[in-house]
Parts: structure tokens; sequence; C-alpha cells
């Protein structure tokens, strides 16, 4: 195969990992949203709802860093 056709192609499967940033952003501004919303509802139930929160924020940026890491080795590793 062509060397530009695959650096090519690596590089806009790089550019289609990343879109996992925006998800995981749009995910925890939701999860945000409702949790504020859950806590002026419920005052007392704060802590539950904020380890919930964080729990939760914490895998959805672990989806944005995986997709990250995905691109960064699809760049590298199309170089070769």
């Amino acid at each position: 195969m062509n060397q530009y056709f695959v650096l090519g192609m690596s590089a806009l499967a790089a550019g289609f990992a990343v879109f996992t940033g925006i998800g995981a952003g749009i995910g925890i501004g939701n999860a945000t949203g409702k949790a504020v919303e859950g806590i002026s509802r419920q005052p007392e139930a704060s802590g539950k709802i904020t380890s919930a929160l964080i729990i939760g924020a914490g895998f959805a940026e672990a989806t944005a860093i995986y997709g990250l890491l995905v691109a960064i080795l699809l760049i590298f590793v199309g170089l070769k």
C-alpha cells in the first residue's frame, strides 16, 4: 500500500478518536447539571449525589483519555 495513504488514514482515524473527548465533555456536563438539580431538591442527600457524580465523571474522563491514547498511537505508529 502507498505509505501516504496509510499516513492519511491514520491521521483521519486519530481525528475520529479525539471525538471521545467531546462526548465525555457533554456527558460530564449533563451529569453535573442533574447533580446540581438533585442537590437543590434534596440538600440532605448531597454527599451521596456528589460521590456518585465524581465516580461517573471519572469513568467519562477515562474514556476520553483512552480516545486520546488511541489518537496518539495512531499518529506515531502511522509514521513508521
